[in-house]
Parts: C-alpha cells; sequence; structure tokens
C-alpha cells in the first residue's frame, strides 16, 4: 500500500469516528427534563427529543442535515428546547417529573424503539405531536419537522389561551 492510500484510509476511518461527535456537538444530551420544562414553559416552547443510537447513520443525517441546524436557527431557538436521548444510553437522567432514569427506560416509556425518532412535548412531559419516525429524504424529513413544530406550537397556544387567567388577588377564580 503507498504512503497515499495510507493516509487516505486512516483519514477515512478518522473521520468516521468523528461523526458521531459531531452530531454530539450540536445537540446536548438530555440530562434534566423537568429543568428543560421549566424553561420550556418560561418561553412559550416546546421541548423536541430526538432518539437516537450511536453509529446508525440515518440518526446521523436526521442530526446533521436537519436537526442541528435547526436548532442554531434562531426562530426555532425561541419555539423549541432541544435535547437528545440515546434509546440504549444507560445514561442518567431526570424525566419531566424529576425522576432519575437511564436514557434507554426514559425511550422504552415513549415506546421508541426505531431511531432516528423524534417527539415534541410539552412543558409537562406530555407529547404534543406523534412521533416522527425514520427518515426517507433529508428535504421530507425537514417539512415533516415543520409541519410537527407547527402543529405543536398550535397545540401550546391553544392551551395558554383555554387557561383561565386569574386576575391578580381575585379568590374567587
Amino acid at each position: 500500500m503507498t504512503v497515499t492510500r495510507r493516509w487516505l484510509l486512516l483519514l477515512a476511518i478518522v473521520a468516521w469516528g468523528l461523526a458521531p461527535a459531531r452530531a454530539a456537538e450540536g445537540l446536548p444530551l438530555a440530562r434534566d427534563l423537568q429543568q428543560d420544562g421549566a424553561e420550556a414553559r418560561a418561553r412559550s416552547a416546546a421541548v423536541l427529543v430526538a432518539f437516537v443510537s450511536p453509529r446508525c447513520p440515518y440518526c446521523e443525517l436526521a442530526l446533521n442535515e436537519v436537526l442541528i441546524p435547526t436548532s442554531r436557527n434562531p426562530e426555532y431557538q425561541e419555539k423549541l428546547v432541544m435535547r437528545r436521548v440515546f434509546t440504549r444510553g444507560t445514561q442518567p437522567m431526570r424525566d419531566f417529573n424529576g425522576r432519575r432514569i437511564t436514557q434507554r427506560d426514559f425511550a422504552s416509556q415513549h415506546g421508541v424503539f426505531l431511531v432516528p425518532t423524534v417527539i415534541l412535548f410539552d412543558a409537562d412531559g406530555t407529547p404534543l405531536s406523534k412521533p416522527m419516525v425514520g427518515i426517507t429524504t433529508v428535504d421530507q424529513y425537514s417539512f415533516d419537522l415543520d409541519q410537527a413544530i407547527a402543529q405543536a406550537m398550535a397545540q401550546l397556544r391553544s392551551h395558554l389561551t383555554a387557561a383561565p387567567v386569574q386576575a391578580a388577588g381575585d379568590p374567587h377564580h
């Protein structure tokens, strides 16, 4: 093997190994969804959880081509708190109720077995849209994500307008 081919092989191996690291940098790992929910409530935002697996090429595609760019878009930063959960991860986290749980158990509780899956939640952990499972094309995935976010935001707005507003100091409401 020539020196050039060795270098190309080495670069390919390094690039393959760094792909999950690139994705990990762009979407924070879920550690405390109760705290994330409180942040979402304060901003009238939704919590988007991307359920993924390491070395999943479809997850990498969804993360690198759609989810990470979305997380960097100021328009979506106002609407979403975005987190990542490994479906087989043993990392501890807190769920929306503050209970300590593993990422794998959180994924299982929400019926997530295929990846990538995206679920949008309200601040209390109630799903706002049906899960987005899999990716066919980047364009279709982007379109579906926009639709799911729009649906989630409409549900959040309807909850806010349906909630009775209590006047300060009014004991009758």
